[in-house]
C-alpha cells in the first residue's frame, strides 16, 4: 500500500495514486490476479477522492474516481461509426462452415492463408474510442452505421481502461460488453425481489445495463469488456488480426485467451468441437465460434457484401433442447397492441438456465404445432432467442384446446385480426399495455412533433400515472413535468410549450397520431383531403371510405374497426376538447383521364408473360384506368398471370371478370 511522501506536491501524489490504482485494477479485472485486498484498494481510492476534492482543478476524466460520473442524455445521443459495424453471416453446421472455407479458398485463388478462431461471446457489441491514449467515447452497434453514445455507462466497466499506458495514439477498439453467469444470477435475484420480470439471458441483461439511465446501475451489474478489433480511422491498425489481438493485450485490454491461430479448417473444426463440449465450464455464455481470415490484406481482397464481410463467419453451436409439459397458455399484450400466446411450462433446465415460459408467436403457430394445454413438448433455447416450442412430443391425456380471447386481457377492448395479418391486436390506443408506444408515436417527429417527449420522459409519465391516455398530454402542467427526474424547470417549460404548439398540427398529423392500423402519413393525407374532417372519416361507411384514392377494403375495415371501438371514440372527443385540428381543406378530385380504360379499376395477380407488373400498371393508368391492390365489388377486371394468388379466388367469388395479358393489351388498343 502506498505511503505519503512529504516532498510530493498534491499533483504528484494524485498521479502516483492513480497509477497504482490502475495497476491493481488491471491485475484484478483483466488478469484475475489480485495482489492486494479489497480493503487496501478501497483505502487508496478513498485517499485519492479526498485529494481530488481538495484540488478539483486536478481532476481528469481518466482518473479511477471518475468511473461513475454523470448521466446519459435522455434517449441517448446517436453517433455515426467510423466504419460500418457489420454483422456476420452464420454457419449452422459443419457443412456450412466447410462451404465458407471453400468460398474463401476460391476467392483467394489457392493462396496460403490462416484463420483466427475466437469464442463467440454472447454479449452486446460496443466500440470504445481513445484520443491520445485516453478513453473518450463508447458507442453501441445500433444499426451498424449509427449507434448510441453510452460513454458514461461504459466508464463503469472496470476491465475497460480509461487510459492506455505507453501510448498517445488516437484509436478505436471494438468488442463485446457482457455479463458473466454469476452476475446474471444476482441481477435476476434482485429483479425477482423487486417484483420485476427476470432477464431472459445474460445478453439481454448486459444490454439493459449498458442503456440504464443511471451509470451507478451499470456499475452495479458488473459488466465486462473484451475487445477483438483495433482500428485507426475505421481501418485495422495491424497487418493481421492475430497481431491486433496481441497488441490489444499489450495495451492492457482484456483479450479473450481462448483463441487459436488455425492453419486450416480442420484445426478450426477441432476447435469448435472442443469448445462446444467445454462451453459450460466458462464463467460467461458463448453460443459459437467466430472465424476470421488472419491477413488484413487478404481480408481486403475478399471484401464485403452489403451485410457482412466475406472473410469472417460465425459458427453457431446447435441449440439446447429439453422436454417438458405445457401447463397453460396465457396471452400477453405487447407494446404495439399485438396479442401473443405464451406457453407456461413445467420448469425445466436447459443448458444451466431454468425455463418456465416459451413464446408461441401467434394463433397460427399454435395450430401449426397442433399444440394443446397438457401436451409434452420439445423446447429449444438458442443464443439470445426467447425459448420456443419446437414440436409436440406426446399429446396429454386430458389436453385442452387453446382459444384466443375475444377481448383484450389488459383493457377488455375488442381485438381484431387484420386481413392477411397473423397477429390479433387490441385497437384501444389507450390500452395500458400499449400506452407508452402510443404516446411515443403520437409525439414523434412527422406526427405531432412534440420535441423532448422521448422514451425516458414517457416512461416516467406513464409509470407515475400522469398519462393514462394520449389526451392526458394536453392536461399536463409545467409543475407536473418539473417534478420528474432529470427535468429542470427550464426543460419542463420547453416541453410544455411544445405540447401546446402541437394543438395546431394539421388534421393529417392528428389522424396519423391516432395509430389507426394501416393508416400512415400518406393515407392520413389522402383521407383528410378527401373527407375534409375527422368526423366525416369517423362516421363514413366502408363503401364511402373506399372512394378515397388508395383506400382498399382492408384499410377501410381497419378504419371502421378503429372508430367503432367506444374507447377510441372517447379519445377523439377528449382531443376535440383539447383544441386539436379536426378539419382540413378538401383536395379537388382529379378529372377522369380520357382514354380507353377511363373509369375502370384493375387488380393484377400472378406473373405476366411479357409485361412487368410496374409496366402494366403504368400502361393502365396512362390509358385512364386505376390499379388497386385488392379485389372488391368496385373492381372492373382482374388481370391474371402465372401462379395467381388468392385475388383470383376472390374475383371468382364476387363474379369479377378476368383478363390474361393478351386481353389487357387488346383493351389498351
Amino acid at each position: 500500500m502506498p505511503h505519503s511522501k512529504s516532498h510530493e506536491t498534491p499533483a504528484q501524489k494524485i498521479e502516483r495514486l492513480r497509477e497504482t490504482l490502475r495497476h491493481h485494477e488491471h491485475l484484478y479485472y483483466v488478469l484475475d490476479q489480485p495482489e492486494i485486498t479489497d480493503a487496501e484498494y478501497d483505502a487508496m481510492m478513498q485517499e485519492l477522492r479526498k485529494l481530488e476534492e481538495a484540488h478539483p482543478e486536478l481532476i481528469t476524466p481518466d482518473s479511477p474516481t471518475q468511473r461513475v460520473g454523470g448521466k446519459p442524455r435522455e434517449g441517448f445521443v446517436k453517433v455515426a461509426h467510423s466504419s460500418p459495424m457489420l454483422s456476420l453471416d452464420n454457419a449452422l453446421n459443419e457443412a456450412e462452415l466447410r462451404d465458407f472455407d471453400r468460398r474463401v479458398r476460391e476467392l483467394l485463388g489457392g493462396g496460403h492463408f490462416r484463420y483466427v478462431a475466437e469464442l463467440k461471446l454472447d454479449g452486446l457489441s460496443m466500440a470504445a474510442r481513445y484520443r491520445d491514449g485516453v478513453f473518450v467515447q463508447a458507442v453501441t452497434r445500433g444499426d451498424g452505421l449509427v449507434g448510441e453514445d453510452v460513454t458514461e455507462n461504459a466508464r463503469t466497466i472496470r476491465s475497460l481502461p480509461l487510459r492506455v499506458a505507453g501510448t498517445e495514439d488516437t484509436f478505436e477498439t471494438r468488442g463485446e460488453a457482457l455479463m458473466n453467469r454469476k452476475s446474471f444470477e444476482k441481477v435476476n435475484a434482485e429483479q425477482e425481489a423487486q417484483g420485476k420480470p427476470r432477464f431472459a439471458n445474460p445478453r439481454n441483461a448486459a444490454a439493459g445495463a449498458l442503456r440504464a439511465l443511471e451509470p451507478w446501475v451499470t456499475a452495479s451489474r458488473k459488466l465486462d469488456y473484451q475487445p477483438y478489433f483495433l482500428l485507426k480511422d475505421g481501418a485495422a491498425m495491424e497487418k493481421s488480426h492475430w497481431a491486433s489481438l496481441e497488441r490489444l493485450k499489450e495495451m492492457g485490454f482484456k483479450v479473450n485467451e481462448n483463441r487459436k491461430l488455425c492453419a486450416d479448417i480442420e484445426e478450426g473444426v477441432a476447435f469448435c468441437n472442443e469448445w462446444e463440449a467445454k462451453r459450460d465450464s466458462l464463467p460467461y455464455e458463448i453460443d459459437g465460434v467466430v472465424f476470421k481470415v488472419d491477413s488484413v490484406a487478404q481480408q481486403e481482397r475478399l471484401g464485403w457484401t452489403a451485410k457482412a464481410p466475406r472473410w469472417a463467419i460465425a459458427y453457431k453451436f446447435p441449440p439446447r433442447q429439453a422436454r417438458t409439459v405445457v401447463e397453460d397458455i396465457r396471452v400477453q399484450v405487447g407494446r404495439t397492441g399485438a396479442l401473443t400466446p405464451v406457453a407456461v411450462l413445467r420448469p425445466v433446465d436447459i443448458g444451466g438456465v431454468t425455463v418456465s415460459r416459451a413464446t408461441l408467436h401467434n394463433e397460427d403457430e399454435v395450430a401449426r404445432l397442433g399444440l394443446e394445454i397438457g401436451d409434452t413438448v420439445l423446447v429449444e433455447r438458442s443464443g439470445d432467442v426467447i425459448p420456443k416450442v419446437v414440436r409436440v412430443v406426446h399429446e396429454g391425456a386430458q389436453r385442452r384446446r387453446f382459444h384466443m380471447p375475444a377481448k383484450c386481457p389488459e383493457c377488455g377492448s375488442e381485438v381484431v385480426r387484420e386481413p392477411g395479418a397473423v397477429a390479433w391486436r387490441c385497437i384501444n390506443v389507450d390500452c395500458p399495455a400499449r400506452l407508452k408506444e402510443s404516446v411515443l408515436h403520437f409525439a414523434s417527429r412527422g406526427v405531432m412533433d412534440i420535441d423532448g417527449m422521448g422514451e425516458v420522459l414517457v416512461d416516467q409519465l406513464v409509470d407515475r400515472g400522469l398519462v393514462k391516455s394520449v389526451a392526458d398530454l394536453y392536461e399536463l402542467t409545467v409543475e407536473d413535468l418539473a417534478g420528474l427526474e432529470r427535468m429542470a424547470e427550464k426543460s419542463a417549460k420547453k416541453v410544455h410549450a411544445n405540447i401546446q404548439a402541437s394543438r395546431k398540427r394539421p388534421l393529417p398529423r392528428v389522424l396519423n397520431g391516432l395509430g389507426i392500423p394501416m393508416v400512415g402519413e400518406r393515407t392520413a393525407q389522402i383521407l383528410a383531403g378527401t373527407f375534409g374532417s375527422l368526423d366525416e372519416i369517423a362516421d363514413a361507411p366502408l363503401e364511402t371510405l373506399q372512394e378515397a384514392e388508395e383506400v382498399g377494403p382492408k384499410v377501410a375495415e381497419a378504419i371502421r374497426s378503429f372508430f367503432d371501438e367506444p374507447r377510441n371514440r372517447k379519445l377523439v372527443e377528449r382531443l376535440r376538447k383539447a383544441g386539436l385540428v379536426f378539419t382540413h381543406e378538401k383536395t379537388p378530385r382529379k378529372a377522369a383521364h380520357a382514354g380507353p380504360l377511363a373509369g375502370k379499376v384493375f387488380v393484377l395477380t400472378g406473373t405476366l408473360p411479357n409485361l412487368a407488373r410496374e409496366e402494366a400498371k403504368e400502361r393502365i393508368e396512362a390509358a385512364g384506368g386505376k390499379v388497386t391492390g385488392s379485389v372488391s365489388k368496385k373492381t372492373s377486371y382482374v388481370v391474371v398471370g402465372d401462379e395467381p394468388g388468392s385475388k383470383l379466388d376472390k374475383a371468382r367469388e364476387l363474379g369479377i371478370p378476368t383478363l390474361n395479358e393478351e386481353g389487357l393489351l387488346d383493351m389498351l388498343k
